[in-house]
């Protein structure tokens, strides 16, 4: 289970004056009592999750924004460690590169993997194109600072120190980590992405093979990403991805009926795409954060999440949503895998301004009449990347 843990108290009239959810939103729109309730019933929410059986808890990272109140995901990572005992928490992810000192957040990540023995799992993330302008940071020089921090923080996780590291970006005389992680040599680590061809090639590097997570577009895009993952494994490095090396991230909602569903899940799920959602394709995207390659797919892929309004009915037809009876979400979850043949899934249960009660039952329902369904999927049902010839 994923979750972003949005602003649920939003005044959505904030559209009238103000041009994004993100970076230039004033923060007088946060009432901090509010905020104290929130973050105590989502992380509510992410325990009862792992409680049900859910093989992990997922946080993220993002920043002056009410689309996501986590700008230190390690925060609430820390607070689930000694509340959980059998689910991984994954943060996914988190922006070593947006930090003059990366060492700080692998340090923190290799204390929850020690206290919770070994249930962390990594994810390295660059960050959308709207934390440059919250950082400070140019974003021309995103991929080389990512590539850079990870290369610090993985010598830092498995090389004994002291050592010193000389990059363009990041200098230590000292690196010599304490703690180290519980997992040898590191954690397990994710590479989240909105599409970027260079993150997709990095990650599939044999050195590397590190899990590719997708999420926000349609199920025809998802399937394009995700098969270029296995044609940089095959082609650019000569080896088959395995498909623990694919994910796919989607908002879900369960309830009694399809009708019910999609009339208790269509205020939420709208405000979640039209409101919090809400940021100028050039906020997104700035200037150098993508190659011209990934900028062209980008406006591509991603034009039907980013720079219109959307109704509960495109994003279902669409498959950037699974929305219905626990019949329809789980025979579009296994629709879905045959075609994309994903071995991960995060789903976000709570999305926007859902509220706490349907939250939970969204939950319970996924966990009990979903959840068993979608653990005994294997590669014998995956069809192979030549379905993705019907386009």
């Amino acid at each position: 289970m994923f979750h972003l843990m949005p602003y649920a108290h939003l005044d959505m009239s904030y559209t009238e004056k103000h041009r994004a959810a993100w970076v230039v939103l004033p923060n007088t729109y946060f009432d901090p009592k509010k905020g104290h309730e929130l973050y105590n019933r989502y992380l509510d929410e992410l325990e009862m999750a792992a409680e049900l059986g859910f093989d992990g808890i997922s946080v993220n990272e993002h920043h002056q924004n009410a689309y996501g109140l986590m700008p230190s995901p390690v925060v609430t990572a820390a607070a689930l460690s000694r509340r959980t005992k059998q689910a991984k928490i994954a943060i996914l992810g988190n922006a070593f590169c947006l930090r003059e000192h990366p060492l700080n957040i692998a340090e923190e990540h290799a204390m929850i993997d020690c206290i919770t023995g070994g249930r962390l799992i990594t994810g390295m993330v660059r960050g959308i194109g709207a934390e440059y302008f919250s950082t400070g940071n140019n974003p021309a020089f995103s991929h080389a600072r990512f590539q850079e921090a990870h290369d610090l923080v993985v010598q830092a996780w498995s090389k004994p120190g002291p050592f010193a590291f000389e990059g363009k970006f990041y200098h230590f005389e000292y690196v010599n980590m304490w703690p180290r992680p519980y997992q040898q040599p590191h954690p397990p680590i994710w590479a989240p992405s909105t599409g970027s061809a260079e993150t997709i090639e990095w990650a599939a590097h044999p050195s590397r093979k590190y899990t590719y997570l997708q999420a926000y577009s349609p199920t025809q895009s998802v399937a394009r990403y995700l098969n270029y993952y296995r044609e940089c494994a095959q082609t650019m490095h000569g080896y088959t991805a395995s498909s623990d090396q694919i994910g796919w991230s989607t908002p879900v909602y369960i309830s009694d009926t399809d009708e019910k569903a999609r009339e208790e899940a269509k205020p939420h799920i709208e405000n979640l795409f039209n409101r919090y959602l809400r940021l100028p394709f050039e906020m997104l995207f700035p200037p150098g954060y993508l190659s011209s390659k990934s900028l062209k797919n980008m406006r591509s892929h991603k034009r039907s999440v980013s720079g219109q309004e959307h109704t509960i009915d495109t994003l279902i037809q669409q498959g950037i949503i699974v929305c219905g009876s626990p019949e329809t979400v789980r025979k579009q979850f296994m629709d879905t895998h045959r075609l994309l043949g994903f071995q991960n899934l995060l789903c976000l249960m709570q999305f926007g301004t859902l509220p706490r009660d349907l939250t939970e039952r969204n939950i319970r329902l996924f966990a009990s009449e979903v959840m068993p369904a979608l653990q005994r999927l294997t590669d014998k049902e995956y069809a192979g990347m030549e379905v993705r010839a019907a386009e």
